[in-house]
């Protein structure tokens, strides 16, 4: 199983194109589009984000993961394995969470070029075929480093900020949903938001936040859009009070 993480949005041919060289390299491997729209340029965000979804897949899964504002410059190709579950991508923060929660973990640089490289298509070019590699069960094409030199540990569990607005206008923060407590407000968009379990615990119309189901805290409305209720965007500050 190969899984697609990227910022490209949900047109555009770039998903295609990354799909098309996964199929000719291991046509035999499932390819999981988990998300085309992580937040934009945000490494930082895009990695609490993940970090929330690799429970849901089997040992073994490749996750190509492209959030990429450095492509072309001097950042690292990385290829991690944490516990069972390998990463490919830029070497930016973007497995930084990953790691940083992962009991078993390998580290590879991604040292071999193909022949076609452009400068800003490396999702297509160098990583697609490294993780269909990696998925046909070859080991990465690089050399192996220290996962303890490579983590930025000063990277706080919690990432306090909205990281993801879906198609219902949720707000997804980086906050664990393990901090949540009955007795605690979330300020977020000028607001004091109290805690519940679920939307039809409050009235419609009522902006709450929640445990959700991938074990971060969501900022929601009762039959409503949170982002135009708060106005709330993506990289909004949001903390407990």
């Amino acid at each position: 199983m190969i899984v697609l993480f990227t910022d490209f949005g949900p047109t555009g041919p770039y998903v295609g194109q990354m799909k098309a060289v996964l199929h000719g390299i291991v046509p035999e491997a499932a390819v999981i589009e988990l998300l085309s729209d992580a937040p934009a340029c945000d490494p930082r965000a895009a990695a609490c984000l993940l970090a929330a979804y690799v429970e849901d897949f089997p040992m073994g899964a490749v996750f190509l993961c492209v959030v990429d504002p450095g492509v072309g410059g001097d950042r690292a190709a990385v290829a991690l394995k944490a516990d069972g579950r390998w990463f490919v991508g830029p070497d930016n923060g973007l497995f930084n969470m990953v790691a940083l929660n992962a009991r078993a973990l390998e580290w590879w640089d991604i040292t071999w070029r193909p022949q076609r490289l452009s400068a800003t298509f490396h999702g297509r070019d160098l990583f697609a075929p490294v993780a269909a590699r990696i998925a046909s069960g070859e080991s990465p094409p690089g050399e192996r480093r220290d996962p303890a030199t490579r983590i930025d540990r000063g990277w706080l569990m919690d990432y306090e900020r909205v990281i993801y607005i879906d198609h219902f206008g949720n707000a997804i923060t980086g906050i664990r949903a393990a901090s949540i407590n009955p007795g605690r407000h979330l300020l977020a968009g000028g607001r004091k938001l109290g805690v519940a379990s679920t939307y039809c615990d409050v009235a419609p119309g009522e902006a709450f936040c929640y445990a959700n189901a991938n074990g971060l805290v969501e900022i929601a409305v009762n039959r409503g859009s949170a982002a135009s209720a708060l106005g709330l965007r993506v990289g909004d500050p949001v903390a407990w009070g």
